[in-house]
């Protein structure tokens, strides 16, 4: 039976995860939840998922939420074997490590920048510009020599961290002078499975809710 995910076409969480869905050829139930609707506050929602948050699955009535769980989980229990997510203890703390990057450093500073001019018309200072630089460099570095950012093969971490450099090119953020990440953006929209038809749609999606939030403010 296909898993239910819980999501909003477009939001960088909700489209690794599909990402991942489709690296390792699980089916997806898309059920999607309009937050401005309230959707995700019903007593149905809350009552699967206290914190309200997208994206989360139900998998045969195993709930979970937190995009990089659901990713590691799908792996762990779909995946045909494990590249994307190595058993080795080492292999799989580098992945874990670029993961957490992500998550606390490079995408939070796509969202400190851009979520918080959008939502609260706060607009951004030049210390959260530094901050993404600051993120953008040590990317740049983790692929000085490499084709992927946490090992010698595609793995988890290149498909979270893909989707979040995406978010970066449709706000037109100037990613020249980041080589390294230019080759492996590349690189990896060609390698990963079905990421031109994922992302088409969903970087669409995500392009007109950042223009529909900055036409609000302008």
């Amino acid at each position: 039976m296909p898993i239910d995910l819980y999501q909003l076409t477009g939001s960088p969480p909700c489209r690794a995860v599909v990402l991942t869905a489709a690296a390792v050829g699980v089916d997806l139930n898309l059920k999607h939840i309009h937050l401005t609707s309230g959707h995700h506050l019903t007593p149905d929602y809350l009552k699967m998922n206290p914190q309200h948050t997208i994206p989360t699955i139900n998998d045969n009535g195993f709930i979970l939420w937190e995009s990089r769980a659901i990713m590691t989980y799908l792996v762990n229990k779909y995946g045909k074997d494990d590249s994307l997510y190595p058993k080795d203890p080492q292999k799989r703390a580098l992945v874990d490590q670029r993961l957490y990057f992500d998550l606390g450093i490079l995408y939070q500073s796509f969202i400190d920048t851009y979520f918080t001019w959008w939502f609260a018309n706060i607009t951004p200072n030049q210390a959260k510009y530094d901050k993404i630089n600051e993120a953008l460099t040590f990317l740049d570095k983790f692929l000085e020599g490499e084709n992927y950012v946490a090992g010698k093969t595609l793995t988890l971490a290149d498909l979270a961290l893909v989707i979040t450099v995406s978010n970066f090119t449709l706000v037109d953020y100037d990613l020249s002078k980041y080589s390294n990440i230019l080759k492996w953006f590349a690189r990896i929209q060609t390698e990963a499975v079905k990421y031109k038809e994922i992302e088409g749609e969903g970087m669409k999606a995500f392009k007109e809710f950042a223009d529909n939030m900055k036409n609000k403010h302008f």
